[in-house]
C-alpha cells in the first residue's frame, strides 16, 4: 500500500456524513480495491433500492434490517450479514436502530473526496 491510504483510521465526528434522512457513514481504512464504510442507520430509515459495479459484503453489526437483494428479502439482525453482486438490485430498511458495516471492492469512488484521505 502506497502513502495515499492511511493504514490506520479512527472514528472521527468530523468526518461522518449525513447521507440521507436517518442515514450517516464514515469512510474507514480503504484503498482503490477495498474500502469498509461504517453506516449508522436510525428506526425507520431506509437505504434504497440501488445497484453498482461493486461487489458488496456487509456486517450487522447492531440492530435489525430488513434487506432485499434482487427481489428476495430477508430479516438480519446482529451477527448476520449478507453479499450483493455487482449491479444486483439491493436496498434495507431499518427496523431497529443499528450499524452495517459495508465493505465494497473496488472501493467506491462515488463515497470518497480528493481530501479524505488525510488525518
Amino acid at each position: 500500500m502506497n502513502n495515499k491510504y492511511p493504514s490506520y483510521v479512527k472514528y472521527n465526528p468530523d468526518k461522518v456524513e449525513n447521507v440521507e434522512t436517518g442515514i450517516s457513514r464514515q469512510v474507514l481504512a480503504h484503498d482503490s480495491n477495498l474500502m469498509i464504510v461504517k453506516v449508522w442507520f436510525d428506526e425507520g430509515a431506509i437505504g434504497y433500492e440501488h445497484k453498482h459495479h461493486h461487489t458488496q459484503a456487509s456486517y450487522v453489526e447492531s440492530g435489525k434490517f430488513e434487506v432485499k437483494i434482487d427481489g428476495v428479502t430477508s430479516v438480519l439482525e446482529s451477527g448476520d450479514s449478507f453479499y450483493v453482486e455487482p449491479y444486483k438490485m439491493h436496498g434495507a430498511v431499518c427496523l431497529e436502530k443499528g450499524v452495517l458495516i459495508d465493505v465494497f471492492t473496488p472501493h467506491r469512488e462515488d463515497f470518497i473526496e480528493e481530501d479524505s484521505n488525510e488525518n
